[in-house]
């Protein structure tokens, strides 16, 4: 697909049509400065906005030809493509979201792109303090239990690599704290929560208390002010790391208030074991694992997107979270398939993949 140069600059995204990925279209679509924007995705959309055209496109298995004839020609390649099922199939997530990074690296060398931006995360940190927060320079080895954190970890080794072979490409990460927004509600339920979970629990009226798990705090941040993010490190001449994430920490108090509900104490070990026991019946698709590795997450410190960004959240924490349960109660989405507020075949359809066990 080697294209006509527009006016503006191209900028290739991929996993375009995902919770992050739609936010950051949008914000790259109002920047006067680009010119075309190449979203890459496994489905095709129905959703769209100006400057995009989508490319259907498996990057852990397209031929070398066909990823470097998308990526010809790109000023800015951002990366965000990101499966989190199966999680009882991990070596399925890691050729989708290890392998499959690495050879995005790799077409962006061979097409000599000038920028490649990068979408790591908290997850990516080694355990780190609750009650204080630490910046970019904490080490990143992941909590070895959960795919997920030992992929993103695995991956900062690969971009450091990359980095250090490529001095002439501009390369930059961002680390999102959680990332919330209503029209990912019902993906992240499915994701995450399973299909036996209703939207309708979101609702304060039926929610009289929240678990207080001791040492339980993380952080959040809307999706619009992640978009808003990756528009400035794709634009400017930024290198390195940035922590994103609003104020406040989130904690059990802080969705009791949410919720008007009440908090009550329950241990860790309680919770895991219930997360666990769900887990293995196919019941949830989060794993024990990805309980533990948040229970051990760093609080993030983000100065350096503010100072050296110039990142400023337009939503607090509070406002990320609010837009999320709106999310479900309300059956939020967008029309791409990853965002759709439903599945083929409804809550039976999801039972249908396994919970977990399948894609």
């Amino acid at each position: 697909m080697n294209q006509a140069r527009t006016d503006g600059l191209r900028v290739v995204v991929t996993g375009a049509t995902g919770n992050i990925g739609t936010s950051v279209v949008d914000a790259l679509s109002e920047d006067s400065r680009v010119g075309s924007i190449v979203g890459i995705a496994r489905r095709q959309p129905e959703w769209t906005r100006p400057k995009l055209l989508v490319e259907p496109l498996d990057l852990s298995t397209a031929p070398r030809d066909r990823l470097d004839a998308v990526l010809d020609g790109a000023d800015v390649v951002i990366h965000l493509a990101w499966l989190f099922q199966p999680t009882h199939d991990p070596a399925a997530t890691w050729r989708a979201n290890v392998i499959g990074a690495m050879r995005v690296f790799e077409a962006v060398a061979r097409c000599e792109v000038p920028a490649l931006v990068y979408s790591s995360s908290v997850g990516a940190y080694s355990p780190g303090p609750k009650d204080r927060p630490v910046d970019e320079r904490w080490p990143t080895h992941g909590w070895p239990g959960a795919a997920y954190t030992r992929e993103k970890a695995y991956l900062e080794r690969a971009l450091d690599a990359f980095a250090a072979s490529h001095r002439d490409t501009r390369v930059a990460r961002l680390r999102p704290a959680f990332v919330f927004k209503r029209e990912s509600a019902q993906q992240q339920r499915r994701l995450f929560a399973g299909p036996f979970v209703p939207g309708f629990v979101a609702r304060p009226e039926l929610i009289p208390f929240v678990p207080n798990v001791p040492g339980l705090r993380m952080q959040a941040v809307h999706s619009a002010d992640i978009g808003e993010a990756f528009r400035l490190a794709a634009l400017n001449p930024v290198r390195g790391a940035f922590n994103i994430a609003a104020e406040p920490v989130v904690d059990a108090a802080l969705l009791a208030q949410l919720l008007h509900a009440r908090t009550v104490t329950v241990p860790a070990g309680v919770v895991r074991a219930a997360v666990a026991a769900a887990w293995r019946m196919h019941a949830v698709p989060a794993s024990p694992d990805l309980f533990d590795a948040v229970m051990r997450i760093p609080i993030m410190d983000t100065t350096r997107a503010r100072t050296d960004l110039g990142w400023h959240p337009r939503y607090s924490a509070q406002d990320a979270l609010g837009d999320f349960l709106a999310g479900l109660r309300e059956r939020g989405g967008l029309d791409t398939p990853p965002l759709a507020p439903s599945v083929r075949g409804g809550r039976l359809g999801e039972v249908a993949t396994g919970v977990g066990s399948r894609h």
